[in-house]
């Protein structure tokens, strides 16, 4: 009965502490209950007005009346699916942490023996319990420590390298838009002005003072030009959807959606050739701003602590196993102690190859870092080349506005007839297309700068150090 009662205290703990187990529930995916979620991401939903509120927004602006860069960006912080991805694997980075904190479990060990009593024992029984207490050496733990901090905090900069991502597709997608939306106002206007050089021609022919060619030539013109504006109307679908789909909601949404015209950045082009920094300067803003040099020296941190792992496991780990048995009538303690025998090794093998991948990421981020200069050096050149166009555009524009003042006053004074002063004026929207031309290159070179230092050059409420902030704190809104 002793045994017995020995037997069942031993089982207790066990039992009590399988009490607390967590149960598995499933989690499976409906695909249609998912794509009704994505469908109803709605920019007029309360959650997103008081994520703009706690932004800076004052309630009296809300709902948006216009929608431009920086509430559009906003928006795509807080809907865009991607962003929920990078906060998943931080938080499981996060759980790695804890994971990586855990000491080593002791275990316990026990066993139930019964004779025959052939030789007269004491006793017929026989029990055993034993501890077996592992115990880290070499600092192993804080080595495990701090590689799953260095991949966690890598995994958090992930989340603002990704919502720097989306903020520039949504600003080149926005662009676009607009540029799109230009084109189709000048193209309706150059049409309606070949219709008019059409009718002009017609009309000569039929009074005999012109000939079909000039006719046939200026009907060619005018389908070339109405292609080109069927062309621009049909991508504007296109375009709407990928505004959209960088915004993380649907086309029905955004069709709600008021969009701005214009994104006036011509007085920030002229501060930035103005105030041009040297290119070591420049170099220098994108090294210390890039997130994505940030996430590489995390990167080879965590590899610089794998290697310490695998080094301080050349030292073996030991476990002191302290032990009661009652055999056969005999009380008995005994004091273990076991060990792997690393020492024959030393762990060459698992150390050369942490070695190796410690190699790789330095290589990485050196190629980076080439990578990087280079792309700021292009954005940046092409910054000066997209303000000069504009600036020699804008300037042909202004010359051909001018052209055309002085062809109106001579057909008031009969020195010209409609067909010249129609003329003029249709060469005065090729050159104002040329400048909407221009005005687009001119924003997408600023986003392309913009993107090569993750950093904002236009006047903007979302400032750099925001960025990763925003796309973690709006997660709970959510």
């Amino acid at each position: 009965m002793t045994i017995c009662k020995a037997a069942l205290l031993t089982c207790l703990p066990i039992v009590f502490a399988a009490c607390g187990f967590q149960q598995y529930v499933a989690k499976p995916i409906d695909a249609s209950t998912v794509a009704h979620k994505i469908e109803n991401r709605r920019p007029d939903d309360s959650q997103f007005h008081q994520f703009l509120i706690s932004n800076g927004y004052a309630p009296d602006q809300l709902p948006t009346q216009q929608w431009d860069l920086d509430e559009l960006i906003y928006c795509a912080l807080f809907f865009h699916p991607s962003l929920d991805v990078a906060r998943a694997q931080w938080r499981a980075a996060e759980a790695a942490k804890l994971v990586a904190a855990e000491k080593p479990k002791p275990t316990i060990k026990g066993n139930v023996a019964n004779s025959n009593n052939a030789n007269n024992d004491i006793s017929p029984y026989a029990l055993g319990l034993s501890i077996d207490i592992p115990i880290e050496t070499a600092d192993k733990r804080n080595i495990r420590i701090e590689n799953a901090e260095h991949l966690s905090l890598a995994a958090r900069l992930k989340i603002a390298q990704t919502a720097w991502q989306i903020r520039n597709q949504v600003a080149q997608s926005l662009y676009e838009y607009q540029f799109n939306q230009q084109q189709i106002k000048l193209l309706t206007a150059e049409q309606s002005q070949r219709q008019n050089i059409v009718a002009i021609y017609q009309k000569r022919i039929s009074l005999g003072e012109s000939s079909n060619i000039e006719l046939s030539t200026a009907k060619l013109q005018l389908q070339m030009i109405t292609t080109e504006l069927n062309d621009k109307q049909r991508n504007q679908l296109v375009l709407q959807s990928k505004l959209a789909s960088s915004l993380g909601l649907s086309i029905s949404q955004l069709a709600k959606m008021p969009l701005a015209d214009t994104v006036n950045i011509e007085p920030l082009a002229s501060s930035l050739i103005n105030n041009q920094a040297a290119p070591s300067d420049i170099q220098s803003r994108a090294l210390l701003n890039r997130l994505d040099i940030r996430i590489a020296l995390e990167r080879y941190a965590a590899a610089e602590a794998k290697l310490k792992l695998e080094i301080a496991k050349q030292y073996p780990d030991i476990s002191i196993s302290p032990g009661y048995a009652y055999e056969f009538g005999n009380k008995v303690w005994s004091l273990g102690l076991s060990s792997l025998l690393t020492l024959l090794n030393k762990n060459k093998l698992a150390i050369a190859e942490a070695t190796q991948l410690r190699e790789v990421e330095a290589a990485q981020f050196e190629a980076l870092q080439a990578s990087v200069i280079s792309e700021v050096n292009i954005a940046n050149a092409k910054l000066a080349q997209a303000n000069q166009i504009l600036e020699n555009q804008k300037n042909l524009y202004r010359q051909q506005q001018q052209n055309t003042q002085r062809m109106e006053r001579r057909l008031l004074a009969g020195e010209i007839d409609r067909l010249e002063l129609t003329y003029a004026k249709l060469e005065e929207t090729v050159a104002e297309k040329n400048v909407a031309l221009g005005q687009f290159q001119l924003e997408s070179a600023i986003n392309e700068l913009e993107n090569a230092l993750q950093l904002p050059l236009i006047d903007s409420r979302i400032k750099n150090e925001k960025i990763e902030n925003l796309s973690l704190d709006n997660s709970s809104l959510r």
